[in-house]
C-alpha cells in the first residue's frame, strides 16, 4: 500500500452515487409499498451499503484499513430512477472516497439482486464520486502570494567545514506549496547573528521565515533564545503541532526548543537542524499554518 504515515489525521468526507434504473412503473410503486418478495429494498440496500463501506480494505487491496466514524445512506426517485448517495467521514490520513464508492456500488447491486425477479429491464446507470474535502489538497486552496527567507544556523557548515542539506530540503518542500525562497544563507550559532537576521528580513518583502538548527539542548543551540523576545505575537500551537507529530515517530522530538510567531508582518519558524526533522516538520505544519495569511488578509474560508 501507498507509505501514507507522514500526512496527518484530518476530517475527510465524501458522497458518492450511484444510479439503478428500473423499466416499468410497477417497480416502483412494488419498492414503495415494501412488497417486493424478497424484503424491503431500501432497508436492505443500506445494510448491505454500510457493511461495503466497512470492508472497503478487505475486497481492495490499495486501500488503507480506516477508521469510518459516520456513514448516512439516502435515496432519491426520480421517474423510474432511484438515485443513491452515500456519504462517508473520518478523522485519518487519507480519504474515503472509495470507501463512498464502493458503498454505493454494492447498495446498487443489492438493489439490482432484489428487483431483477420482478423486472427483468432493471439496469445500473452509473457510479461516480460527487465530492470529497479534507486533506491538503484543500488546505493549500487559493492561498495570496507567499515568499520565504530560509537561514540555516550552524558553526561547522558557516565555517565551511560541513554541506548544508536542512535549508535545501526546507527550499524544495516550500517550492511545492507555490512558495518562492528569496534568501537563502548560513550563518554560525550566535545569538546576536540570528537575531539580527530575523531583524533584517522581517519586512514587508517575506511573509514567512524560517530558520532551521540551534532548537535542541546544546549550550549552542540558541536558536529560539534569540527569536522569542522579538515576537511580538507567538503562536504556541505552531511548534505544539510539530512536536506532536515528531513525537509519533521519534521518541526524542519532544526535547525540541523550537518558537514560532510573528515579527511584524512576517510569520518566523524555527525547525531543527536535521533533514529529517525538517521534513517532518513541514509534513506536520504545511500547507494548514499558511491558512495564517488568510486570516491576517481580513479572509476567512
Amino acid at each position: 500500500m501507498v507509505n501514507i504515515t507522514h500526512k496527518s489525521n484530518s476530517l475527510r468526507i465524501a458522497i458518492a452515487t450511484a444510479t439503478v434504473k428500473v423499466s416499468k412503473p410497477e417497480t416502483i410503486e412494488t419498492i414503495k409499498q415494501r412488497k417486493v418478495p424478497k424484503g424491503d429494498v431500501f432497508e436492505f440496500a443500506r445494510a448491505a451499503g454500510l457493511l461495503a463501506v466497512k470492508k472497503t480494505s478487505d475486497v481492495i487491496p490499495d486501500c488503507h484499513p480506516l477508521p469510518v466514524e459516520f456513514t448516512a445512506i439516502t435515496y432519491e426517485i426520480v421517474d423510474l430512477t432511484i438515485i443513491i448517495a452515500v456519504e462517508v467521514r473520518t478523522i485519518y490520513k487519507t480519504g474515503v472516497e472509495v470507501e463512498a464508492m464502493h458503498g454505493a456500488s454494492i447498495v446498487a447491486l443489492t438493489m439490482y439482486d432484489m428487483l431483477k425477479p420482478i423486472d427483468k429491464g432493471i439496469e445500473i446507470e452509473s457510479i461516480k464520486l460527487l465530492k470529497k474535502s479534507g486533506g491538503k489538497t484543500d488546505a493549500q486552496k487559493h492561498f495570496p502570494d507567499i515568499k520565504a527567507a530560509v537561514i540555516v544556523c550552524s558553526d561547522s557548515i558557516a565555517a565551511g567545514n560541513g554541506q548544508d542539506v536542512s535549508g535545501k530540503t526546507i527550499i524544495s518542500r516550500l517550492e511545492n506549496f507555490g512558495i518562492e525562497t528569496l534568501v537563502y544563507d548560513i550563518i554560525a550559532d550566535n545569538k546576536d547573528l540570528i537575531a539580527a537576521k530575523a531583524k533584517a528580513l522581517s519586512t514587508s518583502a517575506y511573509q514567512l521565515l524560517i530558520f532551521t538548527g540551534g532548537t535542541g539542548l546544546s549550550p549552542k543551540d540558541v536558536t529560539p533564545d534569540a527569536i522569542a523576545p522579538l515576537l511580538n505575537r507567538s503562536i504556541d500551537g505552531i511548534m505544539e503541532t510539530a512536536r506532536r507529530y515528531g513525537q509519533e515517530r521519534m521518541p526524542y522530538a519532544m526535547l525540541s526548543r523550537g518558537v514560532a510567531g510573528f515579527i511584524n508582518d512576517t510569520l518566523v519558524i524555527t525547525l531543527p537542524g536535521s533533514k529529517k526533522g525538517v521534513e517532518e516538520s513541514i509534513d506536520a505544519l504545511f500547507p494548514q499554518v499558511l491558512h495564517l495569511f488568510k486570516v491576517k488578509s481580513g479572509e476567512r474560508h
